[in-house]
């Protein structure tokens, strides 16, 4: 069969490949067409847009380029339009993938949704539109069956996908020689996002802590869509190595970590790593979030345990001190640092197994043979 993926973002790539991956193991004919990245490069077929040319986040990011954005929208929907896949494939990336939704059940097309887009966080009657133009929607945390239940659609749970990808990690035995990192310090892992805007305004206030805390080694986790020389515009004198395509290898070896708001939140809790989370935004999109956003907690380990499992220093609160105060806490309250993993421990638990990508790729066929 052919099958139309669209992610616009690194998670997306990282769980269309393992969808990928899933579907080739139980179609042995099948063929992709994709908007997405490297990892999903590497399981083959034809990359048409990568998403490091379309990931735009907040109200005035997106306002700024919504030009290139309806570029990519039209571009896409031409696209699909000429393939005729058997099945199109939406992975989050909702302000892009609605509206891709929406023009090909017009078009007769399966339409089918991996990974929720976040309708409980605001404007929910969204969920209207969305039993509408998708034919069958995928959700990955447990709180989202009962939220959808209530508006009256059925969807289906299939757990998270970072689990799979966690449990098909396998270390880098020579992680610190590979990396030229020294064996006898303690890693501190910085994350600063995979999005131009994310580095831009959090990656420096990271940086700002690390002569505090000299008896660690900080290691930044490099976005795959960028080289070393984009992030040495930060470092200034500093000698603090990046690492790409490694960081659940960092993740591994950290004793903490300073973690931008987003999925690696999520990967860094499944790690067991203590962590202080971090977002600053356009002021101007962070003032319509705050109006319109009905959610308590931004970080995804929040969301799930429904209680501040990790400490989240948004806008103004993401200063050198605040991080700083939150990272000696981290490293030496025994208590404080105690509790986070007893709670990464019930997060666990909450989680689940692995085989979202497998269950996702099953339910896919099935659909699509059943038309």
């Amino acid at each position: 069969m052919k099958y139309y993926l669209v992610a616009g973002e690194a998670s997306g790539d990282l769980h269309g490949a393992n969808l990928m991956k899933a579907l080739k193991e139980r179609d042995a004919q099948a063929e992709f067409r994709f908007f997405g990245g490297d990892l999903m490069l590497a399981e083959g077929g034809s990359l048409v847009k990568h998403f490091a040319d379309m990931a735009y986040m907040g109200f005035f990011e997106v306002a700024t380029n919504l030009n290139a954005i309806l570029k990519n929208m039209k571009f896409c929907k031409e696209d699909i339009a000429a393939w005729q896949p058997d099945v199109l494939i939406l992975i989050d990336f909702p302000g892009f993938n609605l509206k891709i939704a929406d023009f090909a059940k017009k078009q007769g097309l399966l339409v089918c949704y991996y990974i929720s887009p976040k309708v409980w966080a605001w404007n929910q009657k969204r969920v209207l539109k969305i039993k509408k133009i998708v034919d069958h929607l995928f959700c990955i945390l447990p709180f989202e069956v009962d939220f959808y239940k209530e508006w009256g659609m059925k969807v289906d749970y299939v757990g998270n996908p970072l689990l799979d990808a966690v449990a098909a990690f396998k270390p880098d035995e020579a992680f610190f020689e590979h990396h030229h990192l020294s064996p006898s310090k303690k890693i501190i892992a910085l994350l600063p996002g995979s999005r131009k805007q994310e580095i831009l305004r959090l990656l420096p206030p990271m940086l700002s802590v690390t002569e505090k805390f000299s008896d660690y080694q900080f290691v930044i986790a490099g976005a795959p869509s960028f080289k070393k020389e984009y992030y040495d515009q930060f470092l200034d004198e500093k000698k603090i190595p990046v690492v790409f395509n490694a960081t659940y290898d960092l993740l591994t070896h950290a004793e903490a970590a300073i973690v931008t708001s987003g999925t690696a939140t999520l990967e860094t809790a499944l790690f067991h790593v203590p962590q202080v989370v971090v977002y600053k935004g356009h002021p101007v999109s962070i003032t319509i979030a705050r109006m319109v956003i009905k959610i308590r907690f931004i970080s995804l380990v929040n969301l799930i345990m429904d209680s501040l499992v990790v400490k989240e220093l948004i806008q103004q609160d993401s200063s050198a001190e605040n991080i700083s105060a939150e990272l000696e806490n981290l490293l030496h309250n025994k208590a404080y640092r105690q509790q986070m993993l007893h709670n990464y421990d019930l997060l666990d638990e909450k989680m689940g197994k692995p085989g979202a990508s497998a269950k996702t790729a099953e339910l896919i066929i099935k659909y699509t043979q059943k038309r």
